[in-house]
């Protein structure tokens, strides 16, 4: 599973997001998810709420991975936000937020959610992507950065 397989394309990726809080943030990307994947948004936005309370999805040097299930969707999904502004996140290691990734997928997908949550972690612990994903505020700059380890082995 590849990021390239994740992100329906560019406009899957937002720059620049503006958020006050933790619980804006997940509302705001709950909204556009639902919209690009004619999802149910408060059922989608309550699950991430959910998850939120067992622990923060906040994995460290200012990245999240927020995450749930739902039903009625075909396959993992995600959603790929650089905020403008750090925010509180109750990260693991106690600091603001700016990297986000989130991550959806079917209530039955044990295995493939959890491969697309490797996945996602294992790109995102690249700090030299991460410091150039936090150095461009256009979405489809993002996008490539995103998506450029699948390209470069699809040419290959």
């Amino acid at each position: 599973m590849e990021i390239a397989d994740l992100l329906t394309g560019p406009e899957a990726v937002l720059a620049n997001v503006k958020a006050s809080s933790k619980k804006a943030l997940l509302a705001e990307l709950s909204n556009r998810i639902a919209t690009l994947l004619k999802l149910d948004e408060r059922r989608l936005f309550d699950r991430l709420l959910e998850r939120e309370r067992l622990g923060s999805t906040g994995i460290g040097g200012g990245i999240a991975i927020p995450h749930g299930r739902l039903p009625n969707i075909a396959k993992p999904s995600g959603l790929f936000a650089r905020l403008a502004h750090p925010i509180d996140f109750n990260a693991i290691d106690e600091r603001p937020v700016d990297v986000v990734f989130l991550l959806i997928a079917p209530e039955g997908a044990g295995a493939d959610h959890l491969k697309a949550l490797a996945r996602v972690s294992r790109l995102l612990r690249d700090r030299t992507l991460v410091d150039k994903l936090r150095a461009t505020d256009n979405a489809e700059a993002l996008y490539a950065l995103l998506i450029e380890p699948f390209q470069t082995q699809t040419a290959a």
